[in-house]
């Protein structure tokens, strides 16, 4: 595994902010060896892990991609420790866009990470460097955040899952926040049973963390869905006025997407978009970039402005400028609570609503000139799918759903999200599941 990461440091020298000494790493193994010597082995023995840098790990230093917030935490993130005590060996801190802001890629001190399928291309983000390590094989899970898409697009351009839990099924204590009511700490890994294996395991109730859900009020977080083995589930797509902002390439790949999940049970469905549409313009046209703001330390951004990324500057500078009066915000709060129920209303099926929502994950793959020309709308368009999501408390996974040719024949993939409401994250997984399996197959007949 070093070998690889070595190796692949002349691919992409920004995937890492800290990576763990080869020589410290072995000590681990062999001490993690020793531990369970005769002894039946923990779900992650001897698994290599990557971290996001805005996650804690004990004696690390957590920077969030910006030197003047960096700090060393005593004790690590709660999911980090579950992860540890099964038996999961850590590697490193990875690159991620500054303070968790953006869905590029392009916007670290550290560098810009690029899709492994192009060093032309961006990796996507905040995630950037947690996705380039899973999709690289460079170890074999991460653990990483969503706050806006951050988890899903950054693998939608690497190929690989990225799952979205439901807010508050896996602790956010020790997670630097970005939107401390939208954060979600994530799983980026190869395949659907990888990425559930890891949320069964991370995906704990925590009386510490005031978003934590109770269990009892998610009766089927974690309850198998029985519905795609019996080759039957519903869903929904965005309207074909929604879907313009794609590429045309990536229209034609979501609708052959489509027709193939048709083909393996599934049943199209007709739904009110609209919801979804409204909460994803809350996200930054609304009062939470300045709930973000303040996340992160309205004294923090006032007095180290000047030091942030110049893109990271654009646009905490502007809101600065412009504070919400206290009547937006409970305009926007109200308008997210009646969003929230309106769209958890969307899959109860028991009511007529569908299993899963399926979108495109994003529209487009810019190259990293591309978004370097035009940072801010054309991260706005990235997260045309992925924003609502976390604004009215959805789970999602991207799965990885065809691979197409650039105009230079560069090979590049191409994913879906499988949306569902809040507690049905065992349902979207497994819809995730079957239509991985499906892909996979279309792929092998070409």
């Amino acid at each position: 595994m070093f070998d690889r990461i070595e190796k692949y440091q002349s691919v992409d020298p920004a995937v890492w902010i800290h990576l763990e000494p080869r020589e410290k790493v072995l000590a681990a193994a062999q001490k993690l060896t020793g531990r369970y010597s005769g002894k039946p082995l923990p779900p992650l023995f001897g698994v290599p892990f990557s971290v996001k840098d805005t996650i804690d790990v004990a004696g690390i230093v957590t920077t969030a991609a910006c030197p003047q917030y960096a700090y060393t935490p005593t004790s690590h993130a709660l999911a980090v420790q579950h992860v540890l005590d099964a038996g999961g060996i850590f590697i490193g801190k990875a690159n991620l866009d500054q303070l968790a802001t953006g869905l590029s890629g392009c916007r670290s001190p550290y560098g810009v990470p690029h899709s492994v399928f192009s060093e032309k291309y961006i990796s996507g983000g905040s995630s950037s460097g947690s996705a380039v390590s899973v999709g690289a094989k460079l170890v074999s899970f991460g653990l990483a955040t969503d706050t806006a898409g951050s988890g899903r697009v950054p693998a939608a351009f690497n190929s690989i899952i990225g799952f979205k839990p439901t807010k508050g099924t896996v602790s956010a204590r020790g997670l630097v926040p970005a939107c401390r009511t939208l954060d979600t700490i994530t799983v980026v890994a190869p395949s659907i049973p990888d990425a559930r294996k890891v949320w069964q395991i991370i995906a704990k109730h925590d009386p510490d963390d005031p978003f934590s859900k109770l269990p009892h009020t998610l009766v089927t977080w974690k309850t198998d869905f029985r519905g795609p083995r019996l080759g039957s589930f519903t869903f929904a797509i965005p309207p074909p006025s929604a879907l313009e902002v794609c590429t045309p390439k990536y229209q034609d790949l979501f609708a052959r997407a489509v027709q193939i999940l048709r083909s393996c049970g599934g049943r199209l469905t007709p739904v009110d978009y609209k919801t979804f549409e409204i909460a994803g313009d809350l996200l930054y046209d609304g009062a939470l970039l300045h709930e973000r703001m303040t996340c992160i330390g309205l004294e923090f951004l006032q007095t180290k402005l000047e030091d942030l990324h110049p893109v990271i500057k654009a646009l905490f500078g502007g809101a600065l400028a412009n504070p919400p009066s206290a009547y937006d915000v409970f305009r926007d709060q109200a308008l997210q609570i009646d969003l929230t129920r309106k769209a958890q209303q969307t899959f109860d099926t028991l009511r007529g609503g569908i299993d899963v929502l399926v979108v495109p994950t994003t529209t487009q793959h810019p190259t990293v000139e591309q978004m370097t020309a035009d940072p801010l709308k054309l991260n706005s368009r990235l997260g045309t799918f992925t924003h609502y999501a976390n604004v009215v408390d959805m789970c999602g996974v991207n799965v990885p759903a065809g691979m197409y040719n650039d105009e230079e024949g560069t090979r590049l993939p191409f994913g879906i999200t499988v949306l569902g409401g809040a507690g049905y994250d065992a349902k979207v997984l497994d819809i995730a599941g079957v239509a991985e399996e499906a892909f996979k197959a279309a792929f092998a007949k070409g």
